[in-house]
This record gives C-alpha cells, structure tokens and sequence, in this order.
C-alpha cells in the first residue's frame, strides 16, 4: 500500500511534511506523532476532513500527498486532575483504583495472546537501570552526538521524526507502557503490540479465525533485547570492560564463556580456545536434572560436530566452557519445549525443576575469575557466621542486647573496572517468569516478580496480586501448573558497617 507526505496540524504548530505509510496500521502514525508532539497515543484524536481516524484501520479515508490532518490532544503533564471529596469504598473499586489504593503496581492489558509480551516487559521492568534508561530514553537527531533533548523548533522536531527508525519508535512505545504504569494506570499497549507485530512480523501469525496467535516469550525476550542493545546506550562505558561497553544490555546481561575445544576422532589436532558470549545461560531438562544447578554444570561441556581441518571432514569436538566474566543480571531459560514433528508443535517438558532464591555460580567460572571473586565472597563467609553464632545465642536462651541499628553502606556489586559485571558469584531471584500449558504456542504467560523485600507479586497481564516466596518456589514445575521459563536474577546487595566494615546483609528491593 502506498505512502503519503501529508501536513499535520496541533494547536498552533503545523508541521508540513510528515510520512504516513498506509501500509501500517494506524498505530504506527500515532506512535510517529508521539514522538514528535510528547502527546500519547491513547490522548490523541486524529481527524481528517472530519473524519476521525481509527486506530486500527485506515478503511473510509481519502488519503493523498499534502492534505491536512488534525490531531487533537494535550501532554498528560498539561492537563490538571480534577480533585474529587467522593468517598470510593474499596469493595466498588476496579482492579487497578484498588492496587493504586493499597499502593501495589499496576499491570498490563491483555490485547488478545499478547500475554507472552506482557510478561517480557514486567519482568525487564524489574532492572532499575534498564527501566531508568528506557524512561529516559530519546531518538538521536540525524548527525547529533547526542540525544535530542536539545531539540526546541519544530523543524528540529520534524527532522528527528523523520530519521527516527522502526527499533527507536518501538522503544518509545515501551517507554510509554513504563511511564503509565509508573502513574499508577493500567497500560493499555495498542502502540507497543501494533509496533512489535510490524517490526518482527513472525509475531504477527493469525490463525484460521483471523485472531492472532499465542507466541513463544523465549523468543520475545531475545528479540526485545536484540532491539533494546542497539537503541539503549551504556553508562559510564569508560569504566566497563571494552567488549562489553557498546550499550546497556551488553554492559547488564552480556557474559563471557571461555572455552577449551578438543577433537573426539584426532589425537594429532591440538586443542583449540575461544572465548563465546551469551545473553542468558541454558538449563536442559532430562531426567538426571532435578536441581537447576545440575542442568547448568551439565551445560558447560557438550559434545559438536564441526569441520575439522587436520581430518578434513565433519568430527566430533568436545567443548568445555567456563565463565569469564558474569554479568550483572542473569537470564536463566529454562529449555522446557521441544520439536514433535508427528504434531508439528513444540512440546513441553512438564518435570519438577527446583530452583533456588539464592544462586551460587562459583563453580562455574574460570579459576581467574573465581580468584577475583574471592575477596567480596569472603565478606559474605564472615557475615553468615555472625548470623549463626546469633541464631545459637537464641536457641540456647543467652540475651541478646538490642542495639541501635548501625549506619551501612553498600558495596558495589560490580568490578571498579568493569561497571556492569558481578564481582561475588551471588545472585538473588527477582522476576520468574511461567508458562501454563502443553505447548509454547498456546497456554498463558505471567511473570512474577519481587516488590518488596521478600514480598512478591503475580503479574498476570492487568491482574497484580501480592504473593509469598514459598509460592515463587513452587513455580519449579512437575504439573499443569505454571512452571518456570524464564529466570531472572539480580545482583545480590551486600552491606557493611561503616564503623568496622563487618558485612551484613540486606534484602534487594525491586520495583
């Protein structure tokens, strides 16, 4: 379908040559007027020669190169909220007015099978530094340094719409979805789903009805991160190791393998070394893993065939891998799907995988890196001993004298010359996210994430519910209840005492 340059008129701006490709759905247009004006789509009312454009069809209109569309509709922040003395009962309340009541976040709306999405988004919103950035975030003006925060004219305005790409719009559209739920409203995503179908049209698969189909969040996750790495920059890259100082995600989520590559068929071939790096580590289910530390040690070495250039033909190699560098928030999948191809659907695997609040990857690394590790861990060996010598204080019934509460500080949880890394091994649950049903083409997706402390919440899409830790822990799977997918776990804080520097710990607060 074709594209038009059309004029768009707000208020007293006119802005005289804005694209709009019909081959979009509406949304699209919405989402380029967004960025232009500030004004979010859901405030936007878009008429064209007294039509009212709608926000799913373009059907009626009679579109063509110059004519004029008027967009009504304000900034949120320019509008004044109407004070109200009415007395709400919280038994007449919604869903959302009764979590804005008892100060719980608010969720996401379910569109129709886009809860694969909405439960990506939930639980990437549990990274304070992602979240802060993307809230923050801004296209780049054509040729600029910097952001466009500088932008003032409307031509300025224009001119970075207009080089604004499909990956930083779609950016924008998360940021809006953040910033409604940080108001404390429901975030009704018709931007965010129009944009993602358009840019990875895979999602976008309809079935015989004509209603869109349930999607994998695995692979939802990696796509939004691949598109989040190339729009969200990194922090402070001079202090982050160089490989790992291209944007956020990489500084946040990227690891590094060091791996050892033996030929199985060739005593002759020497052994070979390369380094890998990975976005989040694989647990394989079989029946020996009932621990999800077994099934990531399993990972570490594996059999490949590849071309061996001393046999010249296919071999067989074996890879042992070691980490070299952790970062600081890691993706755990759980491979839970597999391919039958009699059914042509991607089957689960059902077993109890137990996984802990608390994850140790010690073990797991390279002796270089455990050696660096070393000196945090130790703070937290001296911590825990304290913590059981004042357990047996209390079993034996010897006082324990109450004590102002010292003042702490928070060691980093990063190298000093790689911000971005995890400098202890340690990490700490924040977000799992489920799956209930047979198939990752259909059943439900929710992502649970930590609030407060050891408080928790069940996000299922708009539905915000608080929960306990014991409940989080019995995501782990065995039944046709929702099983872990995806784990995501944060740095684990530690604090010492300004006085004397004895470690202790406190809980992480997530948002």
């Amino acid at each position: 379908m074709p594209s038009y340059h059309v004029k768009v008129k707000w208020g007293k701006e006119l802005y005289p040559d804005i694209e709009l490709d019909t081959g979009e759905p509406p949304m699209v247009f919405r989402a380029q007027l967004f960025a232009l004006t500030g004004v979010q789509p859901h405030r936007q009312k878009i008429m064209l020669k007294g039509t009212t454009i709608k926000e799913d069809t373009w059907d009626g209109l009679k579109i063509k190169d110059g004519v004029t569309v008027l967009m009504m509709g304000s900034k949120e922040e320019d509008v004044p909220v109407e004070p109200t003395e009415k007395t709400a009962f919280i038994e007449d309340m919604s869903e959302a007015e009764r979590n804005t009541m008892l100060e719980l976040p608010v969720g996401i709306k379910n569109l129709g099978n886009t809860c694969y999405l909405n439960a990506v988004v939930q639980c990437l919103k549990t990274v304070p530094e992602l979240h802060s950035s993307i809230k923050e975030f801004k296209p780049k003006r054509p040729g600029a340094e910097g952001d466009s925060s500088s932008t003032s004219s409307s031509s300025s305005l224009l001119t970075m719409v207009e080089a604004v790409d499909s990956g930083s719009v779609l950016t924008l559209a998360i940021q809006d979805c953040y910033r409604t739920m940080d108001s404390g409203k429901t975030a009704v995503p018709l931007v965010l789903v129009n944009l993602f179908r358009s840019t990875f049209p895979r999602f976008a698969e309809q079935g015989e009805q004509g209603m869109y189909m349930q999607q994998d969040a695995s692979e939802c996750w990696t796509e939004l991160m691949r598109l989040l790495m190339q729009e969200i920059p990194s922090k402070d890259p001079t202090t982050t190791a160089k490989s790992f100082s291209s944007s956020l995600i990489d500084q946040f989520f990227c690891g590094e393998f060091s791996c050892d590559w033996k030929c199985v068929e060739s005593e002759e071939e020497e052994a070979t070394h390369t380094t890998d790096k990975f976005q989040q580590l694989m647990c394989h289910i079989n029946q020996d893993v009932k621990y999800l530390h077994t099934g990531l040690v399993a990972r570490m070495q594996e059999q490949i065939t590849k071309r061996s250039a001393v046999l010249d033909r296919d071999a067989v190699y074996t890879k042992k891998s070691k980490i070299s560098r952790l970062p600081a928030y890691l993706a755990v999948e759980m491979v839970r799907f597999f391919y039958k191809e009699k059914e042509a659907v991607n089957a689960k695997i059902l077993k109890d995988v137990k996984f802990p609040i608390v994850l140790d990857v010690f073990d797991l690394c390279t002796p270089e890196l455990q050696k660096k590790l070393s000196p945090i861990r130790e703070k937290y060996k001296d911590m825990e001993e304290r913590q059981i010598e004042e357990e047996r204080a209390k079993k034996k019934g010897r006082p324990i004298a109450i004590e102002e509460k010292p003042r702490t500080r928070s060691l980093p949880f990063s190298f000093e010359d790689d911000y971005g890394s995890n400098n202890s091994g340690f990490y700490k649950l924040q977000a799992v996210l489920t799956h209930q049903g047979r198939s990752s083409s259909s059943g439900h997706y929710v992502s649970w994430v930590r609030w407060k402390g050891n408080e928790w919440l069940k996000c299922d899409d708009d539905d915000v519910t608080p929960v306990t830790e014991e409940d989080i822990l019995k995501l782990s799977g065995g039944g046709d209840w929702h099983c872990a997918y995806i784990l995501l776990y944060g740095p684990r804080i530690l604090e010492i005492l300004d006085e004397d520097e004895k470690p202790a710990q406190i809980e992480m607060e997530t948002q």
